[in-house]
């Protein structure tokens, strides 16, 4: 009997000693990559969160501890430790389980997910919730770095800091939403990735700093030099702004590294915990490896899913003589280049195609902003995306009059993606 198929419920990985666990991550990933490529789905993701997810499910003790996947890509390997491994044969097939998470398949399942940014929100529900009935279980939110830049997870970060609810966030960030992330959340994690001298720095003054007198000066002086630290290597640390404590980074291929971290994380009362785990799309799958665009999503037949299938790129080919022919011409997609046909075009109008990552209610309103100063957006998104924004393209385009493009692509029924991603719009 191999490693994995004794792990029937989260509880029995406590029982395995450390070779076994290695060996365990090792099955996981040969058993994500032979189903999946029967099934067809979401193969990269959960590749890279192997290690993770059997590093949390031994740190804390779900179902009474609330773990809270954020979109669905990342959690197959929560699906495989939790009781379904033997129904992957059945994985995104009518009457199977979901290719992403449902609170009706699993008590291990807190809360549904398919669209990207909601978890935080959610567990910081759940913990109130937890506070208000006076228990002491632990909820932790766990999100990619794509999700991250959703404007809804930073509206639930802005509370959680505000109240400072005890939650933790673990933060599994691998570069990549489906395509490389954008933005300035994107710029700063890499800093954080590369600032091998602040860690340095920090232990340093810890040291010094253990050994100072325990008076109230000596306390504010504590904090006067962390601060400085993080302000010289990591200016504007916006998680620590935001009321979080921050852990890490730390490796998360590593797997004893990474428990270690989230035992820290686990016994911190002192409000909320921000805990950065870096992933690769992927890992240990040499094809995924190489190109975790390709490789996001695959079909049934164990080959890589197409990016652009014949209609898009019919679509980003008339953008193109589009863009060339009027000068006032723009296109915008929200994290989706790839799947929108758009991904040829940027290198070709620099200035002209945007991807603004997950925030499909900023590409609306953006395109409205456009709009008003004479320029013509083609707005490319996915139609089950788009009712993410369907208070913009109403309150923002419509009642405004405003000429703005909406292209839908992925419109009608979708199958195999579940109730979540209908292209009802």
């Amino acid at each position: 009997m191999s490693v994995l198929e004794r792990i029937q419920q989260p509880r029995d990985l406590r029982l395995l000693h450390r070779d076994e666990l290695l060996h365990l991550c090792a099955e996981i990933r040969d058993f994500t990559v032979e189903s999946v490529q029967k099934t067809g789905g979401h193969i990269s993701s959960s590749l890279g969160t192997v290690e993770l997810t059997v590093a949390l499910h031994r740190v804390f003790d779900s179902p009474r501890d609330k773990l809270v996947w954020d979109t669905g890509h990342q959690a197959y390997v929560h699906k495989m430790l939790t009781g379904r491994r033997d129904r992957f044969d059945t994985l995104r097939q009518f009457g199977g389980i979901s290719g992403f998470l449902a609170r009706a398949e699993s008590e291990h399942d807190q809360f549904g997910a398919g669209h990207a940014g909601t978890s935080l929100s959610a567990a910081q529900g759940m913990a109130v919730a937890r506070d208000l009935k006076g228990d002491d279980n632990h909820v932790v939110a766990i999100i990619g770095d794509g999700a991250l830049t959703a404007g809804m997870a930073f509206e639930a970060m802005n509370n959680i800091g505000h109240m400072r609810t005890r939650v933790i966030v673990v933060l599994n960030d691998n570069g990549m939403s489906i395509a490389p992330n954008v933005g300035a959340v994107s710029r700063m994690l890499e800093a954080l990735r590369t600032a091998q001298p602040y860690r340095g720095a920090k232990h340093i003054a810890r040291q010094v700093i253990d050994h100072m007198p325990g008076s109230d000066l000596a306390e504010e002086a504590r904090r006067r030099i962390f601060t400085s630290l993080k302000a010289l290597f990591i200016p504007n640390l916006l998680f620590e702004q935001l009321g979080f404590t921050y852990f890490g980074p730390v490796d998360g291929h590593d797997l004893f590294a990474v428990e270690s971290l989230l035992e820290k994380a686990r016994d911190f009362r002192d409000g909320p915990v921000f805990v950065h785990v870096q992933t690769q799309k992927g890992h240990g799958y040499a094809p995924a490896e190489a190109d975790n665009v390709k490789w996001h999503g695959v079909s049934a037949t164990g080959a890589a899913k197409q990016v652009a299938p014949q209609y898009t790129a019919v679509f980003a080919d008339s953008v193109r003589e589009i863009l060339k022919a009027d000068e006032r011409a723009v296109a915008i997609t929200a994290a989706m280049p790839g799947g929108t046909g758009l991904h040829g075009l940027f290198k070709e109008f620099p200035d002209r195609v945007f991807d603004v990552g997950i925030c499909e209610q900023h590409a609306v309103t953006f395109a409205a902003g456009l709009a008003t100063q004479g320029i013509v957006p083609i707005v490319a998104v996915y139609s089950t995306f788009l009712q993410r924004g369907f208070d913009q393209v109403v309150h923002d385009v419509a009642v405004q009059e405003l000429p703005v493009v909406f292209a839908m692509d992925r419109g009608g029924i979708v199958g195999d993606d579940g109730r979540t991603h209908q292209g009802l719009y």
